[in-house]
């Protein structure tokens, strides 16, 4: 009986986060007419919105600066946050538990705070209409994964580190070749969760972009919502399929990366 109300609970739960995603790819196949009718099969099927959306913006464009931006900046955040942490993992110095309460107490800023004077900083280095500043901010790191790298890292046993030092390697060789294979689970975790942060930002691509060819998808869909949505044409099949659009690639990374998620959940709670 229990199995069967945890079954059941599941099922609930997994209706309730998959119906907004079933309503989206079928609302994008509709025609004009029946877009909000809340049919759960398009009827009439239109697939011709895709191609449609996708002549009219330079879907493929946006989608190749989303995914160089997003690969920059979930590259720069985990090797960031990763050496960060493993520094306040691995060695023991003066102050070391007052420098990483600084780190975590930097989460408690909300980002509009500094969104004004990090602005300043790119415009003032001539970079501010540019692509960097969406992902060269990481390479300082993030509290949150450095939070969760060390944690990572402390699980690891010190005393193979401690070998390794006997043996002469330095602080550089026991991170590159101990310390990063050991905690992959996390750094694949850290990785997926800032590739997908990139991936749905709309907040810096609506600050420092100004043109289509520098788009970014957020951005690009938010052009496509002034121009089809409301104020617009009000052709919102092809707002839809081009949302489908930049949605599926989020669920299929989702759906490669799910074990290391597991994974890295599996090590988290055995800690504990």
């Amino acid at each position: 009986m229990k199995r069967i109300a945890t079954w059941l609970g599941l099922l609930v739960v997994t209706v309730a986060f998959g119906y907004p995603f079933w309503w989206l790819v079928s609302a994008s196949l509709k025609d004009r007419a029946h877009v909000f009718d809340n049919a759960l099969l398009p009827d009439p099927f239109s697939p011709g919105n895709y191609a449609e959306v996708w002549r009219a913006v330079p879907l493929l464009t946006w989608i190749g600066n989303s995914v160089a931006v997003g690969v920059a900046a979930a590259v720069a955040a985990t090797l960031a946050s990763a050496l960060v942490a493993f520094g306040f993992a691995l060695f023991r110095f003066p102050g070391r538990n007052l420098l990483f309460g600084l780190v975590l107490a930097t989460m408690m800023l909300p980002g509009a705070v500094t969104m004004v004077p990090v602005y300043l900083e790119w415009h003032a280095l001539g970079l501010a209409t540019t692509q960097i500043p969406l992902w060269a901010q990481n390479l300082f790191g993030s509290a949150f994964y450095v939070f969760l790298l060390r944690q990572f890292f402390l699980a690891l046993p010190r005393e193979v580190f401690d070998a390794a030092k006997v043996d002469g390697a330095n602080a550089w060789r026991l991170f590159t070749g101990m310390a990063l294979p050991l905690a992959r689970p996390g750094l694949v975790v850290v990785f997926v969760f800032e590739l997908k942060a990139a991936w749905t930002d709309l907040i810096k691509p609506l600050i420092y972009l100004r043109e289509p060819d520098l788009y970014t998808l957020p951005r690009g869909l938010q052009a496509v919502l002034d121009r089809f949505g409301k104020g617009g044409e009000e052709q919102w099949e092809l707002v839809l399929a081009a949302s489908a659009i930049a949605t599926a690639p989020v669920v299929l990374l989702f759906l490669v990366a799910q074990r290391h998620f597991v994974r890295g959940a599996v090590t988290q709670h055995v800690e504990r």
